[in-house]
């Protein structure tokens, strides 16, 4: 039978690559909802392309245009944030593509767990803030959490088969993207051009932002934890520029396994839809003759300050991790608007962490308040930078 794929974030750079996947196995996908919180120009085109059973808009003011457009063809159409909540409720779905960007998918994330419903899980977030929470309600209600990032796909493919006891630690890799090579001076006139100029992987402005600035590998780190049940000293960060290793497990008895292929986001998403099973594709295979060579450097963490901020939120834990992540969402707004600079984006976040009353165990209100209040925090210091 088919499986029956709900995308939350159907318009971003994991959704429209989700639905390339789709298109080039539709004996094995059926689409049942597409959602997207404002793009409706293109949730339209992909509506009318692929013709799921419902679709979302977040925006609801977006409602009447995209109704309009769709109701000639029976398909269904919701709107606000509560709307894609729910609709991961349907008994028609299987598989819950989680590719929703920042806090924005916690609580879908929530209900398809209590709904039962399979989790490929795109959003990093969702464990960064709330990974304790996450992780007990899937082993409750007994449900996989399929990661779709490279780095937690490549080590979730390494421990197949393996026993996570015999885990010793596992190298999370990152490109270092477009500055791992410059001096703490010269980030100081980065532009956003330059920091959205990644020189292996094409992803959404947010993401494109955190990987500059390591922040997207300090949320990893995070998710990795409770992915895979491990201590902070079991993960550990190493720069690969070539971005063909995607992350390496290493075992007690001191052997490693690795998972490597070419920089393509489409392998990871269309192993998440498909697991158990590997399906065949005509992805562009790595070609050993034309790799001169794989390096490895450690991360400067005085230069990239947000990764060490992320191993600090870790290792305190509680409301800290959604701390970090509210004050980075609001920080990378504001550099993509010209309102700060590169090198202010870490300070504000520290700022943020430092002022922060400590829940040493959140509830899921809690988590709500604390990204609330952190964000109001953020945006008042971005004001006094600016001054």
């Amino acid at each position: 039978m088919k499986k029956r794929i709900a995308i939350l974030g159907s318009t971003g750079s994991i959704g429209t690559q989700a639905l390339e996947v789709i298109d080039r196995q539709a004996d094995k996908f059926d689409l049942e909802v597409l959602s997207a919180l404002k793009n409706s120009d293109l949730l339209i085109q992909q509506a009318l392309k692929y013709k799921p059973n419902s679709v979302v808009i977040g925006q609801d003011d977006l409602y009447k245009q995209v109704f309009d457009a769709l109701d000639p063809y029976d398909i269904k159409v919701f709107a606000g944030e509560e709307s894609i909540r729910q609709i991961v409720e349907m008994d028609s779905i299987d598989i819950v593509l989680i590719a929703m960007v920042g806090f924005a998918g916690l609580l879908p994330t929530i209900n398809a767990i209590k709904a039962k419903k399979q989790i490929a899980l795109a959003n990093k977030e969702s464990l960064v803030v709330a990974g304790e929470l996450v992780t007990k309600l899937a082993v409750e209600n007994r449900v996989s959490i399929i990661p779709v990032d490279s780095e937690h796909s490549a080590i979730f493919q390494c421990l197949t088969g393996e026993n996570p006891d015999e885990v010793e630690k596992i190298y999370l890799t990152a490109s270092g993207g477009p500055f791992r090579n410059l001096s703490l001076k010269e980030l100081e006139k980065v532009t956003i051009k330059d920091a959205l100029n990644h020189p292996n992987w094409n992803m959404g402005g947010k993401i494109t932002i955190d990987s500059a600035s390591l922040m997207n590998k300090g949320l990893e780190v995070i998710e990795a934890k409770w992915l895979f049940g491990l201590s902070m000293q079991q993960i550990e960060v190493v720069i690969h520029p070539q971005s063909i290793i995607h992350s390496i497990v290493q075992f007690r008895d001191g052997s490693m396994k690795a998972q490597m292929s070419l920089p393509d986001m489409r392998m990871p998403i269309q192993y998440a839809l498909s697991y158990p099973e590997r399906l065949t594709n005509d992805f562009p295979r790595l070609n050993f003759s034309e790799i001169q060579e794989f390096t490895f450097q450690i991360p400067d963490i005085k230069k990239f300050r947000n990764l060490a901020l992320a191993f600090f939120a870790l290792e305190k834990g509680g409301n800290l991790p959604c701390v970090l992540n509210a004050a980075n969402e609001i920080a990378v707004e504001a550099f993509l608007n010209s309102r700060i600079s590169f090198l202010q984006m870490p300070v504000i976040i520290e700022k943020c962490i430092e002022s922060a009353s400590f829940i040493k165990s959140p509830t899921i209100q809690d988590y709500i308040d604390v990204d609330f209040e952190t964000r109001e925090q953020a945006r008042k210091i971005i004001n006094e930078l600016n001054k």
